[in-house]
């Protein structure tokens, strides 16, 4: 089929909309999610009339803004979000908040009303100008549509740009705003459109058309040397090619002799046969203030962004140790403010470039005498614990889940059980967090997008709030072509919240903080028409996560006691690191 057929010549915003989606498959973009509205006609039915593109209607718009982020997440390709004027782009915000910071490529198509009916109380027009403000690499507004060829190259050209802006810093969200007249709906007018039929050629139009390549800022190479107490931090991490990220890890270990202090939503972690010096248990070993002061390192090497654990964090930030952060991004990624030194290089040029430690010394195998003993007791501990206990969710997940499963993590209780007790293994499960903002929204639209597009069936591990926050997302099910599991950690409220000095306040904790909710989960999805199970013990839940399901959605709840599980932490984790010495 030729490129002319994909060009709606019926009138001039037809024209125009449909010039705008084929320069996007042309750029490499393969999926739009469009939430529905008037003024973005022109775009919907564009999207949904070109077969190089998977066009999702979502309704709810704070929902289609994370299930887009989902998408771009897996594949690190730019997705399109649509929407029609007014309030409706408002509530993309969030998600293009956490595409800031996760850096994550989006498209933002915000239809909007024509000058002439902005600022004079037209219904659904609010001030869309920069609506998204420093959280977009790029915006601009598009001219109003004209149905000539110089216009449509300007229209073509800028497209592309945006999308080659979509790409810098390893990836960003970018904004257009797209303003239509009437008529919005494809009435042939039998005017200039029309006669730009045989006018143009439109495969020449496209030709030169292609994805951009991935940008990136090199610097010099550092003087960093072995035979020091150095420390490889990983953190949460998610590269487009695992494969090339912990080969290039396994290969800096190596030379510089250093252990690698492992995020738990690190790839390190699930794939840990090619790093000799995994660390995994660390947030554990340095609760011991012996350990800790043993081990303060002279130099670390950071990559992936800082870790979520705190303990970590401090350590580092009360070290003073001079600190390498390898990063493609431009803005300030050191929220230590320590002696940072940022280092814009690609993996595999920094490991072939580093020298070859002579004799790692001690430091290394220190770390890992911690490591072996931290690990053997943990793991003691959850094996023998019957009852259901939070943590022993994530830590069953990394043994029992099929191999390379795609595994979605809530923010607050979720994320901190996996990097407590996530342990080193070559499973080759991929997790992925929304790390960038740390929030709860857009949870599970999120894990909706990865799963939709990963080509096998997918997890998402949750609690009851970040679930209930996002419940909209189920809407998606009649479109949702993947299979996605959802452990539910049910603990009745905020479990984050427990761990945090305010606990001992009540009133008013628990209702203002804990926030206990009160929604039946089995009529919820019965509702949406998801299946449900409710899990009575790990017998039970390692069968149902061992083999998951090829399609559709399915919720596991666990019932939890929050208060017993948080005191239950404290207890095990303070236990075993005054175990260590």
């Amino acid at each position: 089929m030729s490129t002319a057929s994909f060009i709606d010549l019926r009138n001039v915003n037809s024209l125009w909309a449909s010039v705008l989606v084929e320069t996007l498959v042309r750029a490499g973009v393969r999926h739009a999610v469009i939430s529905p509205g008037s003024r973005s006609t022109p775009l919907t039915l564009a999207f949904a009339a070109n077969p190089g593109i998977e066009a999702v209607p979502v309704l709810d718009e704070r929902s289609a803004g994370f299930f887009a982020l989902g998408l771009a997440r897996h594949d690190m390709r730019p997705v399109a979000l649509v929407c029609t004027s007014g309030t409706a782009a408002a509530n993309f915000y969030p998600a293009i908040v956490e595409a800031h910071e996760s850096a994550i490529p989006l498209l933002v198509l915000t239809a909007d009303r024509p000058p002439e009916l902005r600022a004079s109380a037209s219904g659904q027009t609010i001030d869309q100008q920069k609506l998204y403000g420093g959280y977009v690499e790029f915006y601009h507004e598009l001219a109003l549509p004209e149905p000539n060829e110089p216009l449509l190259r300007y229209l073509r050209q800028t497209v592309a740009h945006a999308l080659v802006r979509s790409h810098a810093g390893g990836g960003a969200p970018v904004h257009l705003n797209v303003p239509f007249r009437d008529p919005l709906a494809p009435l042939a007018d039998g005017g200039a459109a029309a006669n730009l039929a045989n006018a143009v050629d439109w495969e020449l139009f496209f030709r030169h058309v292609a994805p951009p390549a991935p940008t990136r800022m090199l610097s010099p190479l550092p003087p960093i040397v072995p035979d020091v107490h150095g420390a490889i931090v990983v953190g949460p991490n998610q590269p487009a090619n695992v494969d090339e990220f912990v080969a290039s890890i396994g290969e800096i270990s190596r030379r510089l002799g250093w252990p690698v202090l492992a995020d738990g939503l690190s790839p390190v972690r699930n794939h840990a046969a090619g790093i000799a010096h995994v660390v995994s248990t660390y947030d554990l070993i340095l609760r011991n203030g012996t350990a800790a002061e043993r081990l303060k390192p002279e130099v670390v090497l950071c990559i992936g962004g800082w870790p979520t654990s705190k303990v970590l964090r401090a350590w580092l930030e009360n070290s003073m140790a001079l600190v390498w952060l390898v990063t493609e991004r431009r803005d300030n990624r050191d929220s230590l403010h320590g002696r940072t030194v940022p280092l814009m290089t690609s993996l595999p040029a920094l490991a072939g470039a580093l020298p070859v430690a002579q004799d790692p010394g001690g430091y290394e195998r220190m770390w890992s005498r911690y490591e072996q003993k931290a690990r053997v007791a943990l793991d003691e501990r959850l094996r023998n614990e019957s009852g259901l206990f939070e943590p022993k969710a994530a830590w069953l997940l990394a043994q029992q889940l099929p191999p390379q499963t795609p595994l979605i993590v809530a923010n607050s209780m979720p994320v901190r059980d996996l990097e407590h007790v996530w342990p080193p293994g070559n499973r080759g499960i991929r997790p992925w967090c929304n790390r960038g903002a740390n929030g709860i929204d857009g949870t599970l639209s999120s894990a909706l997008g990865v799963a939709h597009v990963a080509g096998r069936p997918a997890v998402l591990l949750s609690g009851d709030l970040a679930l209930l926050h996002d419940s909209n997302g189920f809407l998606i099910r009649p479109k949702f072509g993947g299979s996605l599991t959802i452990v539910l950690i049910n603990n009745r409220g905020g479990g984050i919240f427990e761990h945090l000095p305010i606990a001992e306040f009540e009133p008013p904790f628990e209702e203002f903080f804990a926030t206990p909710q009160e929604a039946d989960f089995e009529k919820v999805c019965a509702t949406y028409e998801v299946g449900y199970e409710l899990v009575a013990d790990w017998t039970q839940f390692t069968r149902l996560i061992s083999t998951l399901p090829d399609r559709g959605i399915r919720v596991l709840e666990m019932r939890t006691d929050r208060k017993r599980d948080a005191a239950m932490r404290k207890q095990v984790f303070a236990e075993i690191a005054a175990s260590l010495g």
